[in-house]
């Protein structure tokens, strides 16, 4: 208990109120020095304490950045109602659901490739010998899925697969690699590119290529190569025992909610640790990686990718143009409602469904890392709408670019 109210107490120093300063991250400016309307900003706590009272979601930590500084850095509501209330904090750390596909998985995969380990036109049955192709008719094998296949969601594969069927064949924890031999042997829904079909599997198939090349899993390749680098020190997969205490809990079981426990059942299945959803991290963390970013692959005197693997991961791919994705990041596909009305076609982000996002736009190099615990405690609210509203009065209060 001693231990609880001390760590809490610690999380409180670095509150931000007025004059208060950061745990970590990038420097704070005021609005008006990165050329931001203060006043139009304000607009946020009208529509996030309105849907609080509404009882959307229980909280939220909200953070708005624009050239490498923070301008907006606030918690709200409550970071659970089960078992008992407790107060949100900007410090907190949060399950990012599916936000894990991009800073993670396809990071990673993008530094394999800078080094040469691998290429984007590679089949995936190199890797994955057991990966079957979709089948035409007459019975005849159609084209081999390529590893930009699966990080734009055009291999083919199916959306999810049931995690109670692979739990009673495989057992629980589930071997990565039984896991994807299953997924690999799972029916393709289309050919290689011939459309969009949002899949957990295809970022799942991504991690496992990811240990086969490096010898280390997406866990421990992200960190040494992305999060470490970066001082994201509150960013990992299965969070360390003296972190749970900080972690929003999501979906209540059995009285209980998940607190440090991935959401995602095949996540979970796999110990907490899977290229689809896993990661656990902060606002000040995602704002680092997302200024990154915005600086071309460089943050400091550290650089994670160079300019041109941002170029690319962030432009829609070219192969596949009207499914509106990039490699690992969402630019104009249906799922890119986090962008609101106003940032232009150049931006780009993620979404996860716990209720966390990240939107990042390079034109007016802005970052909004907008996190939620919208599953907590029944997984009924939807969050869709706020993701675009709180995008729209970020965008309107840029009144200098």
């Amino acid at each position: 208990m001693k231990r609880r109210i001390g760590l809490w107490i610690i999380l409180g120093l670095f509150t931000v109120g007025a004059g208060a300063g950061f745990a970590q991250g990038l420097p704070q400016a005021k609005p008006e020095e990165v050329g931001m309307a203060s006043g139009r900003l304000t607009f946020l706590d009208t529509l996030i304490n309105e849907a609080l009272a509404r009882k959307d979601f229980p909280g939220a930590v909200l953070l708005v950045a624009r050239k490498g500084k923070t301008v907006w850095r606030k918690a709200y509501g409550q970071s659970q109602w089960v078992p008992q209330g407790r107060p949100m904090d900007v410090n907190m750390i949060f399950d990012m659901a599916s936000v894990t596909k991009p800073v993670a998985t396809a990071t990673s995969i993008m530094i394999l490739v800078e080094r040469g380990k691998i290429r984007l036109w590679d089949k995936v049955k190199d890797y994955v010998p057991e990966f079957a192709p979709y089948i035409l008719e007459g019975g005849i094998p159609g084209e081999d899925a390529r590893l930009w296949h699966l990080l734009t969601h055009t291999s083919g594969l199916q959306p999810y697969t049931d995690p109670k069927e692979v739990e009673l064949k495989y057992g629980s924890p589930c071997p990565v690699d039984l896991l994807v031999k299953h997924i690999a042997g799972l029916r393709k829904e289309s050919l290689p590119g011939a459309n969009f079909t949002y899949s957990c599997l295809n970022y799942i198939t991504l991690a496992y290529i990811v240990k086969a090349v490096s010898g280390l899993t997406i866990a421990e390749f992200a960190a040494e190569n992305i999060f470490k680098p970066l001082g994201m020190k509150s960013t990992f997969y299965s969070p360390p025992s003296e972190f749970v205490d900080c972690c929003v809990p999501t979906q209540v079981y059995d009285g209980i909610p998940l607190r440090g426990v991935v959401h995602d059942p095949l996540a979970r299945l796999q110990g907490g640790v899977s290229g689809n959803a896993g990661l656990f991290s902060t606002a000040d963390d995602l704002a680092v990686f997302a200024n990154m970013m915005l600086n071309g692959g460089e943050s400091g005197k550290v650089r994670v990718l160079s300019p041109l693997s941002v170029e690319r991961m962030t432009e829609i791919f070219p192969r596949v143009n009207s499914t509106g994705r990039g490699l690992g990041w969402d630019l104009d596909s249906d799922f890119a409602t986090v962008r609101g009305d106003l940032f232009g076609p150049a931006s780009y982000g993620h979404s996860g469904y716990t209720g966390t996002s990240i939107w990042i736009d390079p034109d007016t190099q802005t970052s909004i890392i907008f996190l939620t615990n919208r599953v907590h405690p029944d997984d009924k609210s939807d969050i869709i709408a706020m993701r675009s509203k709180v995008a729209n009065v970020v965008a309107a209060s840029i009144i200098k670019k």
